[in-house]
């Protein structure tokens, strides 16, 4: 549990890089406000925002994320890329991800098929060579065109 463990000024930073400071500062209660169980009285975004600044709080050095942006629109997935990327660059970070560029600048992708771990390098190394990883590539990029 979070309470009083952390200073207001630590939460309001957290709150702050996590793109809710705004929205936490509107609400009546501020830093009391209630979540609800499951944080239903959140958007799914803002759950997830959420789950990001108590990471922060704790200063984690593993991050594991489970579909962490499957579920938000891709204004919000840019969002929580953009705060794993300058928050998190110290942490190793584990990530299930079905969406492209959520693993396009991870170190390593293990694409999996069937079941099956098929292919395991940098994404640059899989886009070099008739790849599984290069076939989700193409196929992403061709349905982000519109083609």
């Amino acid at each position: 549990m979070i309470l009083e463990k952390y200073s207001d000024e630590e939460i309001w930073k957290s709150l702050e890089r996590c793109q809710l400071k705004e929205v936490v500062a509107s609400k009546p209660g501020k830093l009391d406000s209630l979540v609800a169980d499951s944080g239903e009285n959140w958007s799914v975004g803002q759950r997830q925002l959420l789950c990001l600044g108590r990471v922060m709080l704790k200063r984690c050095r593993i991050l594991f994320l489970d579909e962490a942006t499957a579920s938000v629109d891709s204004q919000t997935d840019a969002m929580i890329q953009k705060i794993i990327r300058e928050d998190f660059s110290s942490c190793t970070i584990i990530s299930i991800a079905h969406r492209i560029p959520t693993v396009m600048d991870c170190d390593r992708v293990l694409v999996i098929d069937a079941g099956k771990a098929k292919e395991y390098d940098s994404p640059v190394h899989l886009l070099e060579r008739r790849s599984l990883f290069a076939a989700l590539v193409q196929e992403y990029a061709l349905r982000s065109a519109g083609i």
